[in-house]
């Protein structure tokens, strides 16, 4: 599932105004007025879009695959399609069974989380996902002052920390709402992704099995509400699939309503290197 070719954020001589200008963030809102207005607020913050751009600084330090805004915009559309598929097969999230909210509530949840999942990275890649909470909280308030009032306000705030947090390797997320966000994370596969570390020989079994996934797609499944079809020229993508999605799949809510169908697509496979040495 993409959204347009990734972009490098961090060409050199490029001032950072220009740089931060170049973020562009949207989803389908469908007529939710406050989601409408949260993006539109989320969008335009300067402070919002300045952690997009460290992100991405810091992963390429890393050498690691996107972090930009445009990982940010894959997750959250993907997330809400998933929200969306789960909700019409008649699956509750988190905001309706607990809280007794709307549907649409949940969908400014999972945004919300999506958009500000990866903010901790501006301070460090280990323990990102906890730097992002207390980076995440009051900018929340901030962005959703007027569109909720307490205690609404503080129940959608906390919603969206526990996708946050539960979108790491170990989150064990307690809702549908993290549910999707954390498997949202891990479905932006495509080889996009990989694009600048393998440009730069970071050759690895991360960014390789990243330049073997050519597509990704969210359906309605038949035996389960949500069906994931990814498309590979190489069966190193097997690892982005087994390893990394799997892993975000158990033990989460969604681990009952997803299916997933990885192929190879043609004869042969495309060889992604020549040579690898140690």
């Amino acid at each position: 599932m993409s959204d347009g070719p990734r972009t490098d954020e961090g060409a050199a001589g490029s001032p950072l105004a220009e740089r931060i200008d170049a973020v562009r963030f949207g989803v389908p809102t469908r007529g939710n007025r406050r989601l409408e207005r949260f993006v539109e607020r989320a969008a335009a913050d300067p402070q919002v879009r300045a952690w997009w751009h460290l992100q991405q600084v810091g992963s390429e330090r890393l050498g690691m695959s996107d972090h930009s805004w445009v990982h940010i915009q894959i997750v959250a559309n993907i997330a809400l399609r998933m929200l969306r598929l789960a909700s019409r097969a008649g699956i509750s999230p988190a905001l309706v069974a607990d809280h007794g909210m709307d549907e649409r509530d949940a969908e400014v949840v999972v945004t919300a989380g999506a958009m500000l999942h990866d903010t901790g990275m501006s301070i460090h890649r280990t323990d990102h996902e906890a730097f992002s909470l207390f980076l995440a909280e009051p900018k929340l308030r901030e962005l959703l002052d007027g569109v909720y009032s307490e205690p609404e306000l503080t129940v959608v705030v906390s919603e969206a920390l526990h996708c946050i947090i539960g979108h790491r390797r170990r989150g064990h997320p307690y809702t549908l709402e993290a549910g999707v966000v954390r498997v949202a994370d891990a479905l932006d596969m495509a080889q996009g992704r990989s694009r600048l570390p393998v440009e730069r020989g970071d050759i690895g079994i991360h960014s390789l099995s990243a330049a073997a996934i050519d597509d990704v797609t969210i359906e309605r499944g038949e035996d389960r509400p949500i069906r994931v079809e990814i498309k590979m020229n190489n069966s190193a993508g097997i690892f982005q699939v087994d390893d990394l999605l799997a892993t975000k799949i158990r033990d989460s809510p969604l681990e009952d309503h997803i299916e997933v169908i990885a192929t190879v697509e043609g004869e042969t496979e495309k060889r992604l290197l020549r040579e690898f040495r140690i």
